[in-house]
């Protein structure tokens, strides 16, 4: 999609076109210490920190079970992690699930933060794993180590561009579909994309 846009800001007839760049997030370290502080987080970092992003404003079809989500929490909390969830108000019933699945013992930041102080406290995780979604693609750009998860949608067409991102997703025949709700009813790209997979990939990205 970003060498699709690139390519508007050219000549009708440019038949090549330089790459675009990779976006690149800068942090200001006294309102990211700000944002430390406002959440009572000066604890936490002192672990290491993995950042979950389960939501996705399309709609369920990008969404992987929070039940998946929750057992990967348990595995990094058992390994001495400290487990923060982030997304909108609107992604909070996603969080209360994966609290409810981990005795409460993640930081639920879904809509706490504004989009500022998402990014300024993303850029503390050691590693994230998310959605195919807008908090994925600021991950990406704070260059974070990141297994980012796909379903309905299409990793070609909307990847994440940081350098440290792995994409995780089974490739099934009816995926993608690029529909909001599974239109077989299944969810199989998800349902079938086991946490064993994710907390695999995490390992090769350093998490």
């Amino acid at each position: 999609m970003v060498d699709r846009l690139v390519y508007l800001a050219h000549p009708k007839k440019t038949v090549m076109m330089p790459s675009a760049p990779i976006p690149r997030l800068e942090i200001d370290p006294v309102s990211r210490k700000a944002a430390v502080s406002k959440f009572a987080l000066q604890e936490a970092i002192a672990r290491p920190v993995l950042a979950l992003c389960p939501g996705a404003e399309f709609g369920a079809s990008k969404r992987w079970p929070e039940k998946y989500y929750a057992e990967v929490a348990l595995a990094k909390q058992k390994e001495g992690w400290s487990v923060w969830i982030f997304g909108s108000k609107n992604d909070k019933p996603v969080a209360a699930c994966i609290q409810e699945k981990t005795n409460h013992q993640c930081i639920d930041l879904t809509g706490r933060t504004n989009l500022a102080e998402a990014i300024d406290l993303l850029s503390l995780a050691t590693s994230v794993i998310s959605n195919d979604s807008g908090l994925m693609h600021v991950a990406a750009a704070l260059q974070k180590p990141m297994v980012a998860v796909y379903g309905s949608t299409d990793p070609g067409y909307t990847p994440p561009l940081g350098e440290g991102s792995k994409v995780v997703r089974l490739s099934l025949p009816c995926s993608p579909c690029f529909k909001r709700e599974c239109p077989l009813k299944h969810h199989h790209c998800m349902e079938e994309l086991h946490p064993p997979l994710v907390l695999d990939a995490l390992k090769t990205v350093g998490g």
